[in-house]
């Protein structure tokens, strides 16, 4: 990927996170996030959006099975589905008491998990007036399959904060 590409995308990510950053301020919620593959990236794009300490509960990096699990309380079997992602985004709502949540689990790569191959990319948004998840397939190495995930799960966020 080329350092423009790169530019552009990191630009878009946080003209997002801001566009996340209104919604939750206009709506008055709190959001959180519970991340596998992106290992922080959307929290870390959150937390640097306008007025952040106003509506961002925080986030949980759970790369494990055992820490989703755990952490979030997400049922034991495969976890690249979109039920996971589901799970995880309602675990991370309970557990830092948010209004509305983001979740992501999927292969980030080089190689396939659970039979799905690189680029396999779940993601779940749980708001107080619906739940969705969607899979995706993103193209690229790792660094590209975060940065699309991450900038994909901002935006249906923001989609769905503002339905």
């Amino acid at each position: 990927m080329n350092a423009e590409v790169v530019l552009s995308r990191a630009e878009s990510i946080a003209e997002e996170a801001a566009a996340v950053a209104a919604a939750a301020q206009r709506r008055e919620l709190s959001i959180a996030c519970a991340e596998s593959l992106t290992s922080g990236a959307i929290a870390t794009a959150l937390g640097r959006a306008p007025h952040s300490a106003l509506w961002f509960a925080g986030g949980v990096v759970a790369y494990s099975e055992t820490a989703k699990v755990e952490a979030l309380g997400v049922h034991r079997g495969p976890v690249v589905t979109e039920q996971c992602a589901l799970e995880m985004a309602a675990g991370v709502r309970r557990l830092m008491k948010a209004d509305a949540a983001v979740a992501v689990t999927g292969v980030g790569g080089p190689g396939e998990s659970e039979g799905h191959p690189a680029g396999t990319v779940m993601i779940a948004v749980s708001t107080p007036r619906a739940d969705w998840a969607a899979t995706h397939h993103f193209d690229g190495d790792p660094v590209a399959v975060v940065s699309r995930t991450t900038l994909h799960a901002l935006v249906r966020l923001r989609e769905l904060l503002d339905a």
